[in-house]
């Protein structure tokens, strides 16, 4: 299988694999290197009366959505949990569109019933079903702790953030890629016997 279309969707997805690890490079470097306020948006306040009156017709009544908290001088563990609730996904991102570039290279050059293009899609489905709730616990625990961190009233623990339905689709890969592997043996096992 030698397509355009596959080999120019490789190299997009490489190239937006290298976006995505540059971005998550420098928003980490950013806001490590920062010395200013951390700040954190938070829904444990939402709906609350604002102070000032907004113009709204009558009968209407104005709330906040949520709240945003800011922390001035934070500590070091303040600092690490905005990063933590930052940056994972850009990360994750990065890794995951690398696994794809990659498989979508084998399939160019070798095809898709394959050994190496099987194995791509069978380690991209498992990249994929790890790494969403991994990816979601760090980024959802980071916030989670952030918020306690600044405002104690509000409890922290284990949290996730983010679509978890991508860990439906990684074991849709892990399958496919399964079958396709068997597919494969079968074929090859049918040429060693003509």
């Amino acid at each position: 299988m030698n397509t355009r279309l596959t080999k120019a969707l490789s190299s997009a997805t490489l190239a937006l694999a290298v976006f995505c690890g540059l971005v998550f490079t420098g928003k980490s470097l950013t806001r490590l290197g920062d010395n200013g306020d951390v700040c954190v948006g938070t829904g444990f306040w939402q709906n609350f009366t604002l102070a000032d009156e907004l113009p709204v017709n009558p009968g209407v009544e104005a709330g906040g959505s949520a709240a945003r908290l800011c922390q001035e001088a934070p500590a070091l563990a303040q600092r690490a949990a905005d990063l933590g609730s930052t940056v994972p996904w850009l990360l994750f991102g990065a890794i995951a569109l690398l696994f794809f570039s990659r498989l979508l290279k084998i399939v160019a050059t070798e095809g898709p019933f394959t050994a190496r293009a099987a194995n791509g899609l069978t380690a991209l489905g498992w990249l994929v079903t790890v790494g969403t709730p991994l990816t979601g616990l760090v980024d959802g625990w980071s916030h989670s702790w952030l918020v306690h961190s600044m405002a104690p009233i509000v409890d922290s623990g284990p949290e996730f953030s983010g679509p978890m339905v991508l860990t439906l689709a990684g074991l849709a890969a892990v399958v496919m890629g399964k079958v396709t592997q068997e597919g494969v043996r079968m074929r090859e096992d049918l040429e060693g016997t003509i």
